[in-house]
């Protein structure tokens, strides 16, 4: 673990210090682009990773980005529920273009254009989550009152049962 140098992960750092939230990014040398990767790296349970997951709304053709607990399976016709519109697949070149993110480097805040987002309640049962902080190396500790503060997001039940 080191402090972050990524240009993607200072941003973030960044961006949570101008929101007031007192928290460090960190880079590894090992990839923490998924769930299982990233609780690996620093050393939690792959439930306190709060993972996005980018879909594409149908008819508005806008990004959804869900942030779930890395444990969960999202379910597609919840969130599509709570969207009011049917959700496709996003795929690599969408995701880059929406959030500004590569896949597995989503991070809950900083997109590139607007998104909607929504958050698994699950995530609120824990007292730390770790998030991506814009790269598949880095990552960053929040409580989830911080993270609702900054993404001003309903936490909803997304879980797939």
């Amino acid at each position: 673990m080191k402090p972050a140098i990524h240009p993607n992960a200072c941003r973030i750092q960044q961006l949570l210090d101008q929101a007031g939230v007192v928290t460090t990014v960190v880079e590894f040398e090992q990839p923490t682009r998924t769930s299982a990767e990233a609780a690996e790296a620093v050393g939690c349970s792959v439930a306190e990773i709060a993972k996005s997951i980018v879909f594409r709304g149908k008819q508005s053709g806008q990004a959804v980005v869900v942030i779930a607990s890395g444990e969960n399976r999202v379910c597609e016709k919840k969130v599509a529920g709570l969207m009011g519109e049917a959700l496709g697949r996003a795929d690599a070149d969408f995701v880059r273009e929406a959030t500004g993110y590569v896949i597995g480097g989503v991070a809950p805040l900083g997109h590139a254009q607007p998104v909607r987002l929504v958050m698994d309640a699950d995530l609120q049962r824990f007292e730390r989550l770790w998030a991506a902080a814009g790269t598949p190396f880095s990552v960053f500790p929040l409580t989830p009152l911080q993270l609702a503060g900054l993404t001003g997001a309903a936490w909803a039940d997304v879980r797939k049962d």
